[in-house]
C-alpha cells in the first residue's frame, strides 16, 4: 500500500455520499422489478445509475492521475511509468465496461 494519502481523500465524503445515492438507486431498481414496472422505465433508471457510476469513476481517475501518478513520477521514472501503466489498465477496464 502506498505511504502517501490517496488522491480522493480530500473528497472522500463526497464520494461516499454519491455511492450511497447509487446504492439507493440500485434498491429502487430492485423495487421496480419486484413491482413489475414497465421495462423502458427500468432501463431509464439503469442508465441514470450507470451515468452516476461513470461520474464517480471519472472523478476517482482524475484524482488518481493528479495525485498518485504525479507523486510516483516525482519519486522516479520507473515508479511514474508503473502508475501510468496501472492507470491505463484501469481506463481500459472502464472503457470496456
Amino acid at each position: 500500500m502506498d505511504e502517501h494519502q490517496h488522491g480522493y481523500i480530500g473528497r472522500k465524503d463526497d464520494y461516499l455520499k454519491r455511492l450511497r445515492r447509487i446504492e439507493g438507486q440500485a434498491r429502487g431498481l430492485q423495487r421496480m422489478v419486484e413491482e413489475d414496472t414497465y421495462c423502458i422505465d427500468i432501463l431509464t433508471q439503469v442508465s441514470a445509475m450507470t451515468k452516476a457510476l461513470q461520474a464517480v469513476s471519472l472523478g476517482l481517475l482524475e484524482e488518481h492521475l493528479a495525485h498518485c501518478v504525479v507523486h510516483a513520477a516525482q519519486e522516479s521514472d520507473a515508479a511514474g511509468k508503473a502508475k501510468v501503466d496501472e492507470a491505463m489498465a484501469a481506463i481500459t477496464r472502464l472503457v470496456k465496461s
